[in-house]
């Protein structure tokens, strides 16, 4: 059978964002991953170069994914508690995704993370869900409402401990979905705020 470098590449990607999830880039060893992908950890060093490219690789890969399966709405503001929902099942299903983005801020701060410029023009094209559909919105507000949406979305399922010390262990991830919904419905659109100083 010949060798698929292809298929040997996927593996890694796959056993390295498992690995990636549960220690992180400091944590995660290349062995592991390699026994786990059936490669050799010389692959992983030819295909990708030190850890912290394949854990770049590995966001860029999670990125790509998440952006597929939860696009931004098209309906302007309305649409972005929609948008909010189907983020909070993809997290849901995918919990590995929030992992994986809560190591990279733990391990990178406030530095450059990879990828950004293109996870940057990501997120610019998911605010024209937070804009109203009049388009009277400030770029401000609509970056306000995504960033305030986004944290309802994940803050909500990466803290399981405080959404059972605060909203009680018969709280359902059903129930929590449909209000982030309304939260996010809620936020203020711009019309009324009171002025700058």
């Amino acid at each position: 059978m010949a060798y698929d470098s292809t298929a040997t590449k996927e593996r890694i990607l796959a056993a390295a964002a498992a690995e990636f999830a549960a220690y992180g880039v400091a944590g995660a060893r290349v062995d592991r991953i390699a026994a786990q992908a059936q490669a050799n950890k010389r692959a992983i060093y030819d295909y990708f170069g030190d850890k912290g490219r394949l854990f770049a690789a590995v966001l860029e890969r999670l990125m790509a994914d998440l952006a597929r399966a939860v696009p931004p709405g098209e309906a302007g503001a309305e649409d972005l508690s929609g948008y909010a929902e189907r983020l909070f099942d993809y997290h849901r299903d995918h919990p590995e995704a929030l992992r994986l983005l809560m190591w990279e801020a733990l391990e990178l701060g406030d530095r450059p993370v990879p990828g950004e410029e293109a996870r940057t023009g990501h997120y610019r094209d998911k605010l024209r869900a937070a804009r109203p559909a009049d388009g009277a919105d400030e770029a401000d507000e609509a970056r306000a409402r995504l960033f305030l949406t986004l944290g309802l979305v994940g803050w909500s399922l990466a803290m399981p401990q405080l959404r059972r010390m605060i909203l009680g262990p018969d709280h359902t991830l059903d129930r929590l979905r449909a209000e982030i919904a309304d939260a996010v419905r809620a936020l203020p659109a711009g019309e009324g705020r009171p002025e700058r100083s």
